[in-house]
């Protein structure tokens, strides 16, 4: 059996999965922050269960609808197949330091700290990546949403209370940044150019990134313990399914429609949504500050969307969408 290419994703289609991906997001380090409560785990074992529990339900996911529609996942590369395994060997290791730096961070400095020093580092180092290396420009329009997304997050960190700063927690976050920005720019470019199928590039991510920190995570400690074993076990399942599985994948699918800056500022819904959540459910106080800054990135962010779905489509973009199977 064989499929065929699926229309262009739509740019709004595009920037809708970026959106849901920088929610889920912030959802990860907030369950990374429960897990060092009780589980005895470490930033590298949770950043490994994440891996490969993320890559076995994609897996699980790809074998049921294949028996269903007896399809295989469409494929449009004219890339090399030794340029594409060195470009998922790369993304892999890319993937592997912003996952484990960036959980490292949020257990030396916290949740917060860490979320918005790594988010706020990410969109600038993408940007100035995409310039150099595709010659991606945001214009002024996305100038200004950066400047005001920085500014937002610059409010959240300066009025975030009791947050506690150290250095080398912020030092984690930057790595991690530099990790996003690394797996970000990798991306985009088979997938602006239609060599990508997400999916594919997904699986391939996952299985180096989880072979990259398999024996670090060994070091570290790489079981849960008894105590409370239910509730880790839960925990991790969640970050594997939702701000893992599904997030990466929306993720590298939006890459072929979203320019890698636009994606990076979006992506700073991130730190919002983790704010919610430690309002809501870890018994954080909001504060005017944060409110105010919270509002800030948001308009930001909805300033450079809507910039990103006026533009004139770019001719010779083709984007192909895993078909079910």
């Amino acid at each position: 059996m064989h499929s065929t290419p699926s229309p262009a994703l739509p740019v709004g289609r595009g920037l809708l999965y970026v959106t849901l991906t920088g929610i889920a997001w912030g959802t990860a380090g907030a369950t990374a922050a429960l897990l060092y409560r009780g589980s005895g785990l470490g930033p590298l074992a949770i950043s490994f269960w994440r891996t490969v529990g993320g890559l076995a339900l994609l897996l699980a996911v790809r074998a049921v609808l294949r028996r269903r529609s007896g399809s295989t996942p469409a494929t449009a590369s004219n890339e090399p197949m030794r340029r594409r395994a060195v470009r998922i060997a790369l993304t892999g290791v890319a993937f592997a330091v912003f996952q484990t730096s960036y959980f490292a961070a949020v257990e030396d400095t916290g949740l917060a700290v860490g979320t918005v020093v790594t988010m706020g580092a990410a969109p600038v180092l993408i940007a100035v990546g995409a310039r150099l290396t595709m010659g991606e420009r945001l214009g002024a329009g996305g100038v200004l949403a950066v400047a005001g997304a920085l500014t937002g997050l610059s409010i959240l960190v300066l009025g975030g209370g009791g947050a506690t700063v150290r250095p080398a927690g912020v030092g984690y976050a930057l790595l991690s940044a530099a990790g996003c920005a690394a797996m970000t720019l990798i991306t985009r470019r088979p997938a602006r150019d239609g060599n990508g199928n997400p999916y594919a590039a997904i699986l391939g991510t996952f299985a180096v990134g989880a072979l990259c920190m398999l024996p670090f995570a060994l070091v570290e400690g790489l079981w849960p313990q008894a105590h409370g074993l239910g509730r880790s076990l839960l925990l991790l399942g969640y970050v594997a399914a939702v701000p893992t599985a599904l997030a990466y994948v929306l993720y590298f699918a939006s890459l072929a429609v979203v320019r890698a800056a636009t994606a990076s500022v979006i992506l700073l819904l991130e730190p919002v949504s983790a704010a919610a959540i430690a309002v809501l459910f870890l018994g954080e106080r909001l504060t005017m500050t944060t409110a105010a800054g919270t509002g800030v990135l948001l308009t930001a962010v909805v300033a450079l969307a809507v910039t990103e779905a006026r533009r004139a489509p770019e001719p010779a973009e083709p984007d192909v969408v895993p078909v079910a199977g």
